[in-house]
């Protein structure tokens, strides 16, 4: 198999070809997790993938509890399936809390003053009806006689989702909300160890395949012995991609050729899912969508899987502007309406601007 017929299959696993899922919870479920630090990106992440779907209405979907924000994997936030956040932090989130000591001593905190704050939250949820903003979270936890300032509180507030007794739910207004897990999630999978792992590499390569062992390990932070024997138990097919042995849902194998344009957000799994990301973007291109390589990806457009620029968006009472930023010759009417899918799932009307 050539690049770029694998790369075509990627975008099909995607989600950004023909679509075979179409609400919030099963493009997550199909995922299995995706990146959600931000959460505008991971919204339009959403609406990239259900056109004609407003804002609003995304966020309503995320509001039936059948979704959740948490730290599963890599020490970052990612939306995940609500009946799945358990084992996944048992499974691939636990491994963030192998050198949380070290982080203790640099915040001057230990196990003790960690086991209170979860105390203390569970507590103050209890009485707040399962839910409160993240400012009152912290205001709890200061009320309990614990420092708070400098990045504590956040840590706090990490370690008890960790632990699995909070997870992040949608935003009131702009500001973040922090959930019971065990009262948000009506109820929970619970597979076998070995299990987990095969679920984990199915939703993985079913949404991103073909992909190597490697991007599987990178994306769970599993080690490879298990990011094999995930592998294995899945029913996976090995690919040859121009030497190089990938994996993929052998279902996605039959898809035909994805065309086209999308305007894709900063944190998607288009970029985020994999360690090499050389199929979708040259080393130039790269450095300019994480300029300084600090890990802040730029908003992309996308050609057939190749990204073509990246874009900026501001938003305004009465349209919103897009600022593009070719990395790529191409012809900008082309892309336009990839942008106006951006601007119909705001309310708003495009302006486009190509400094």
């Amino acid at each position: 198999m050539d690049v770029r017929t694998a790369l075509s299959l990627r975008m099909t696993s995607l989600l950004l070809g023909a679509r075979s899922v179409d609400d919030v919870p099963g493009i997550v479920e199909w995922f299995g997790a995706m990146q959600a630090q931000d959460l505008n990106s991971v919204l339009w992440s959403l609406g990239a993938r259900l056109p004609g779907r407003t804002l609003p209405e995304i966020v309503a979907e995320t509001e039936q509890r059948q979704v959740v924000r948490t730290w599963p994997m890599r020490g970052t936030v990612h939306l995940i399936p609500s009946a799945d956040a358990h084992w996944m932090l048992d499974l691939t989130g636990v491994r963030q809390l192998t050198a949380v000591n070290k982080r203790w001593d640099y915040l001057g905190l230990d196990e003790k003053i960690a086991n209170r704050a979860m105390e203390i939250l569970a507590a103050a949820l209890a009485a707040g009806g399962g839910r409160l903003p993240r400012s009152e979270c912290l205001g709890a936890l200061a009320e309990g006689g614990l420092d708070v300032t400098g990045q504590r509180g956040y840590h706090l507030l990490w370690y008890a989702s960790q632990r699995s007794l909070t997870a992040i739910a949608p935003n009131s207004g702009a500001e973040q909300t922090f959930v019971l897990l065990d009262e948000w999630v009506p109820t929970r999978n619970r597979p076998s160890r070995e299990e987990g792992l095969a679920i984990l590499a199915r939703r993985y390569f079913r949404s991103h395949g073909p992909a190597t062992v490697k991007d599987f390990a990178g994306w769970t932070t599993l080690t490879l012995t298990d990011s094999r024997a995930g592998i294995a138990a899945a029913g996976l097919v090995a690919v040859d991609v121009d030497g190089v042995e990938m994996w993929a849902d052998p279902e996605a194998l039959d898809a035909g050729p994805v065309t086209g344009w999308w305007a894709l957000p900063g944190f998607d799994e288009y970029l985020l899912g994999y360690k090499d990301r050389s199929m979708m973007a040259t080393k130039e291109q790269l450095a300019k969508i994480v300029p300084g390589g600090n890990g802040v990806f730029q908003s992309t457009l996308v050609h057939d899987g190749r990204v073509m620029a990246t874009w900026k968006r501001t938003l305004g009472k009465k349209a919103v502007t897009v600022t593009v930023l070719p990395l790529a010759d191409f012809d900008l009417d082309d892309a336009r309406p990839a942008l106006e899918g951006f601007a119909g799932y705001l309310g708003l009307p495009l302006i486009v601007k190509n400094p």
